[in-house]
């Protein structure tokens, strides 16, 4: 780790923190926060997947799908509009529907082929886009001049890393530029984020292995034909499959590369005195 200890942390002139966990559990809070203080520079991974490493995809896909309706189709073809991807920090819809969902195309699905293709471009991406965070480290202080640097991950990056191998290349480079913090739910969070997703369900990324072992679990409980699922019954019914196997995975990450904060402890931070606090407490205890 780049800080060993709480004084390390206190006395150094550039803070750096990668945070990592589910989504809904603090990290764009922490973000947020701490950048409208002024001094922190917000690097997002799941920003920089959408615009750097998955862009074109994902533009080709609003571009493939313009074109099936006649009126743009021409207007295409002739270069008369221009189609563009307004992703956001606080909007990545354009991602998050380029992944899809698979099962029934008349209930929004995807074919199951096409949905793990997408998943293995996005493997490829939020890996490269992790290894990017020394490149936004140094850019946050050598150009625009913000002392101290916090890594947002996206929440499936403990699906792209091993935690246990020491050798891991997109942990080696993550760690050499940041201090990781995972962020720990309790059960009631957990229940908490299921509910949440229940209500909406959205495009996840899993681990391909994972990915085929619960779709052909889902195919044999439910008895169905792979064109016939309900894209957001498979969503919903994974989602908790996939917080159960993400847990050990984050923990894995936090006891070789990092610290571990509680959610809890999270939403009682305020400004960025109380989390610089919190980032030594984490220390002291690790």
């Amino acid at each position: 780790m780049i800080y060993n200890s709480s004084q390390q942390w206190h006395e150094a002139p550039h803070k750096r923190v990668a945070l990592i966990g589910m989504s809904g559990l603090g990290k764009t809070y922490l973000s947020e926060m701490l950048q409208k203080g002024g001094e922190w520079f917000h690097y997002s991974v799941d920003y920089r997947i959408g615009t750097r490493y998955m862009g074109e995809h994902i533009v080709d896909n609003f571009k493939r799908e313009a074109m099936k309706v006649p009126f743009l189709r021409e207007l295409l073809r002739s270069d008369s509009i221009f189609i563009a991807s307004n992703i956001t920090f606080e909007n990545l819809a354009p991602l998050s529907t380029y992944l899809g969902k698979p099962g029934d195309a008349a209930q929004g699905g995807i074919p199951f082929d096409t949905y793990l293709a997408r998943q293995r471009e996005h493997r490829l991406a939020e890996q490269a886009a992790v290894q990017d965070t020394a490149l936004f480290a140094h850019k946050a202080l050598d150009i625009y001049g913000y002392e101290h640097f916090i890594c947002d991950t996206s929440g499936s990056i403990c699906e792209v890393v091993d935690g246990t191998d020491p050798s891991d290349p997109v942990l080696q480079a993550l760690s050499n530029a940041a201090l990781p913090v995972w962020i720990e739910g309790s059960p009631d969070h957990t229940e908490e984020l299921k509910a949440r997703f229940d209500a909406a369900p959205k495009p996840m990324y899993y681990r391909e292995d994972f990915l085929l072992e619960k779709w052909a679990e889902y195919l044999r409980l439910r008895n169905v034909a792979p064109a016939k699922v309900d894209p957001d019954n498979f969503i919903r019914w994974g989602y908790g499959e996939l917080l159960a196997s993400r847990l050990p995975r984050y923990q894995a990450i936090a006891q070789n590369w990092g610290v571990t904060v509680a959610a809890d402890e999270v939403r009682t931070i305020r400004d960025p005195q109380d989390f610089n606090a919190l980032i030594g407490q984490a220390l002291d205890r690790n």
